[in-house]
């Protein structure tokens, strides 16, 4: 094996491990997941969005968002109510609870990109590494969109 690829390879699963410690603390110590967090710090940005939007904003399957919101609703983190000019629309919000326990979490995650300053060029890079990253593992068949089965 290429050293080059085992260096790739040892710092992906770091970066696993990494993302499974902080998803772990959440749940340990906020009683949420890295998602639920990520929607509230999204929510956090704006009084409040309509569903769909935070939908496109996370590129997720809306049963996922639809299942984390719930619980973030449960938990009175945050509201969904139905948008007054379109009765089949959802407008989702963040509660002062949600604000509180945002406040609290720590800003990790893919997340944090969106609060922080980095430099054009590295954000570049980085995207180019995570498109890399599915063409070489792989897994291009498996993006959101494409058909099981391939």
């Amino acid at each position: 094996m290429q050293q080059q690829a085992l260096s790739a390879i040892v710092a992906w699963v770091r970066l696993e491990q990494a993302i499974g410690t902080f998803n772990q603390r959440l749940r340990r110590e906020f009683g949420i997941t890295g998602l639920q967090l990520a929607v509230l710090r999204i929510l956090g940005e704006r009084p409040a969005l309509p569903l769909a939007a935070l939908r496109k904003s996370l590129v997720m399957h809306p049963a996922t968002l639809g299942q984390s919101i719930d619980e973030l609703r449960v938990m009175e983190l945050a509201t969904v109510t139905r948008d007054p000019r379109d009765k089949r629309a959802r407008i989702v919000a963040i509660t002062d609870k949600g604000r509180d326990l945002m406040a609290r979490a720590p800003l990790a995650g893919p997340v944090r990109l969106r609060e922080m300053e980095a430099e054009p060029a590295r954000l570049d890079a980085l995207k180019a590494a995570f498109d890399d990253s599915v063409e070489l593992f792989g897994l291009t068949d498996y993006l959101p969109g494409k058909t099981e089965g391939r």
